[in-house]
């Protein structure tokens, strides 16, 4: 897991957070994320990027296009650690 201070970090933010709500539906592009937001391209590329170096979204070169994915392996490990978190001393 790229740190659970930079996924902390990457969810902190509502934009990011809805867009990995978008890519659990489906892959999409930047392009196709940045028409449901009422902010630029180059921001969206940023939010992207942020999700990138935390693990949370995956891309992938199809033709001309990159599409976004969530990466549900690091999403289980963030769910992991609530979970070891909310345990009781001494349950396992």
């Amino acid at each position: 897991m790229a740190g659970i201070n930079r996924t902390f970090q990457a969810l902190s933010d509502p934009t990011r957070r809805e867009i990995l709500k978008m890519l659990r539906k489906n892959d999409l592009t930047a392009g196709e994320i940045a028409e449901q937001f009422n902010i630029s391209k180059p921001s969206i590329s940023h939010h992207l990027n942020i999700l990138k170096n935390a693990d949370l979204v995956l891309d992938e070169r199809r033709g001309q296009f990159i599409y976004y994915s969530l990466n549900t392996s690091v999403l289980e490990d963030v769910m992991g650690w609530f979970a070891d978190f909310i345990k009781k001393e001494g349950e396992r």
